[in-house]
Order: C-alpha cells, then structure tokens, then sequence
C-alpha cells in the first residue's frame, strides 16, 4: 500500500486544512438530519478459492494484485474480491504543520486514483513480516511491508505497517480494512515488527 500512501498522502496534506471543519459539520449535520436510505453494496466480483481460504492466501493475494512492473495492467477485479463491500482502505500522512491525517477511500478508489501511477512506475510489495490476533472469525493483521520499484531491488524504497482486519462468513475471508502508515526518520519500525533472521 506504500506507494498509495505517497499519491493520498499528497491529496491528504491538500485536504488536511479543511478536515477538521468538514468533520465538525457532517456531525452537526448527522444530529439535525433524519438517517438517509443505505444503498444495497455491490457484489464483490467472483474470488479465487486459494485467495480467500485462509489468511495467508488473503493477505498474499492483497499483496500481489497490486504489485507488476510499469505498464502491466493490474487484476482490479481480482482486487475487489478480496473486499467485503464495505471495505475500505485508509492511510495516516504527516501534515506540514507535523499533525496527521487520515485518507479514507473505497476500493473504487483507490483503484482510480491508482491506475495512472501504476501505468508508469514499477511497484512491488510484499509482506515482510507479520503479526497476528484472533477472535472467533475476526482477525488483526499487523503486516510489514516493504516496497520496491521493481521485484529485484535489493533494497526498498519504503517500509512500514499494514494493519488488516480480516472476517470470515462461515464461507470465506474478507478484508473489511487496511489501514497504513509509512516508516519515516521519527519513526523507525521497532524491531518486534521486523523479520527475524
């Protein structure tokens, strides 16, 4: 999800002065307004049987629908599989003034806001660790990732946290969230979150 992060990071930091005020009026608006209509969600598209059987298979299929070389046109619809129709994909960005903002986005968009980035930069992520809790059929993926601009870097460009809440319906996996925040010079990853050699 890193290289998300550095495009909504952009748009976040753009929209950060006006998000405090935004959020204050949709309450406001919440309190005073009667609860509108929720439209049905949309069907998830077929999914592969190994993406969403097990966590791993989830979470390695997060992984390499969007990682390919610049110009390879990415599965989107294997992407929207892996999502519950609620699902959402979030990332945490400094602001310039050193707050934080948060950038939510549907599967919808991140796909369209990643589409034209993806067409001429190299992007690959994978998981380099990771760290897990369960609760019946919830389950907290803490996931390190790491991102390289191609597969044979021997060195990446970005590292930080993926943090994935994951349900299953009795059937199969779902991703519900993603949730992710890159390592920066304040914060380096900790030790515990890094792999063990």
């Amino acid at each position: 999800m890193a290289r998300l992060s550095k495009a909504c990071l952009g748009l976040a930091a753009t929209i950060a002065l006006t998000m405090g005020t935004a959020m204050t009026d949709a309450r406001a608006q919440a309190q005073t307004a009667p609860p509108a209509a929720q439209a049905a969600p949309a069907p998830a598209a077929p999914a592969r049987a190994a993406d969403v059987e097990s966590i791993d298979g989830i979470v390695a299929a997060l992984y390499d629908v969007i990682s390919g070389p610049a110009g390879k046109p990415r599965d989107w619809d294997r992407m929207r599989s892996l999502f519950a129709p609620e699902g959402r994909l979030m990332a945490v960005g400094a602001r310039p003034d050193t707050s934080y903002a948060l950038r939510a986005m549907s599967v919808e968009d991140y796909i369209t806001r990643n589409s034209k980035a993806f067409a001429t930069m190299g992007f690959f992520e994978r998981e380099a660790a990771r760290t897990s809790e369960t609760f019946g059929q919830v389950v907290h993926v803490f996931s390190t990732y790491e991102s390289r601009h191609a597969a044979g870097d021997a060195q990446p460009f970005q590292r930080g946290i993926n943090s994935i809440q994951l349900y299953h319906d009795g059937k199969r996996w779902w991703i519900v969230n993603v949730l992710w925040r890159a390592e920066d010079e304040r914060l380096p990853l900790p030790d515990r979150y890094l792999p063990k050699h």
